[in-house]
């Protein structure tokens, strides 16, 4: 009777040496600041308006990535957490999808390059990747939501900022009606 917890408290001593691995989490917030300096260091010949607005958006998305970078570190300080990269290939069901948008994201930078322009490949690529990553279902709501963001995207980014992305025939055509 002495020795046993009291009633609503429970013993952790058994979790205790539980660490999260979050190594393989460090992947998208460095590969998103790598591609954000890549990205500034393409707008120096852009209008201001469109340096400006590109600084706002790269500067929030470091902002982000720093303040993850923070929280990371402290949990590591405090023994909660490793850089291991074990949550990386686990669940090992869920392998055969990252692999597959892993291609997906390679031919969507690809299809930007070589014919399909933004808005296409754009469309194309969030409505693989959203088939995949919702398992087909709903097809009508992401063929609209795809073709609505690859929209938003061309209004934001090539007519509003003036981005120069390669062109395709979407853009080719807006060109013609414009």
């Amino acid at each position: 009777m002495g020795n046993e917890p009291e009633s609503g408290s429970t013993d952790n001593s058994a979790n205790d040496d539980v660490r999260v691995s979050l190594g393989g989490e460090l992947i998208l917030p460095i590969m998103a600041l790598v591609f954000t300096l890549y990205y500034f260091s393409t707008i120096v010949d852009s209008p201001w308006t469109a340096q400006v607005n590109a600084f706002m958006v790269g500067s929030l998305l470091i902002s982000v990535i720093v303040l993850f970078l923070l929280r990371m570190a402290i949990m590591v300080s405090r023994g909660e957490a490793d850089l291991g990269l074990g949550n990386l290939l686990q669940p090992a069901k869920l392998l055969p999808s990252r692999l597959i948008y892993i291609v997906l994201i390679v031919l969507y930078l690809l299809g930007i390059e070589w014919g399909g322009g933004f808005t296409i490949s754009t469309f194309l690529f969030l409505l693989c990747a959203m088939l995949l990553l919702n398992k087909g279902k709903d097809k009508a709501f992401v063929l609209g939501l795809s073709a609505g963001l690859a929209l938003l995207g061309y209004g934001v980014f090539i007519i509003a900022f003036e981005t120069r992305f390669p062109a395709g025939p979407f853009e080719k055509l807006m060109q013609g009606v414009f």
